[in-house]
């Protein structure tokens, strides 16, 4: 009897635990479902806010980048600077051309015109029968000779004389002797100041011993023109005197003067 009450009592017991532990498993699993939809939903809410502010941050960047493109104020003041700068530079050296182009047109005027004084007729066309002019009243104080030497009383020796040496007072005038333009003045040690005049044919005329002369490089001269006047002679002709040296060229090589002076 005793067995039989007891046993009863010792079945609800283990039911009830039974149940307790059920009841805690399926709290505990529910709260298992529950987090894991509760994560699953926060990551998803995640990817989202991500995303989005993905998005924002591309969004930002294409606005900066609109914004670096679009000239600015400074930009454009730069930029109409240096429009100014080129458009100065670029008259200066319009102004430059301009000025070398007046400088320039002178000197072909200068050029034109000497070729239009040498052009003239005949003035500058010596021939080998052409005649020239003594250019100074005097005696022969020594005659061309190139084939032997003569005596240069100065020097005391012999040596060859590719020229005439004419004897004049000093301040007398010497004259062209021939048509011609003057190529050069120059003045050595030997024949002092020496002018040089183109007659044309390649012949060339050579007048030393001169004072103040009257021309310049370039001038036309005609026969009888007034090249200057003798002056005192240099160390190489003391001795023999006041003169004016005569010395002609064919083609750069010395002639003889004699064989084309008129008697």
């Amino acid at each position: 009897m005793n067995e039989r009450q007891q046993t009863p009592r010792f079945k609800p017991k283990r039911k009830n635990r039974g149940a307790a532990v059920a009841a805690v498993l399926c709290f505990t699993a529910a709260i298992a479902i529950v987090g894991t939809y509760t994560f699953k939903d926060y990551r998803e809410s995640q990817r989202e806010i991500e995303q989005m502010e993905l998005s924002q941050a591309k969004t930002e960047e294409q606005r900066e980048k609109t914004e670096d493109s679009k000239p600015t104020n400074t930009d454009l003041i730069i930029n109409e600077k240096e429009d100014d700068t080129l458009a100065k530079v670029a008259e200066a050296a319009s102004e430059k051309e301009t000025e070398t182009e007046e400088e320039e047109e002178p000197e072909a005027s200068q050029a034109e015109s000497t070729e239009q004084t040498a052009g003239k007729s005949n003035a500058v066309n010596f021939a080998g029968d052409s005649k020239l002019l003594w250019p100074v009243e005097g005696t022969l104080l020594m005659n061309y000779s190139m084939d032997k030497t003569v005596y240069f009383s100065t020097l005391d020796q012999f040596k060859y004389n590719p020229a005439l040496v004419i004897a004049g007072e000093k301040g007398d005038q010497v004259i062209s002797s021939a048509p011609g333009i003057v190529k050069s003045i120059d003045k050595t040690a030997e024949t002092g100041t020496t002018i040089n005049v183109d007659i044309g044919g390649g012949y060339e005329l050579f007048y030393g011993q001169l004072n103040d002369v009257k021309v310049k490089t370039g001038d036309y001269v005609d026969s009888k023109s007034v090249l200057g006047y003798v002056g005192d002679p240099t160390i190489y002709y003391s001795v023999e005197g006041c003169n004016v040296y005569f010395e002609m060229r064919k083609d750069g090589q010395p002639v003889n003067p004699m064989d084309y002076l008129v008697e």
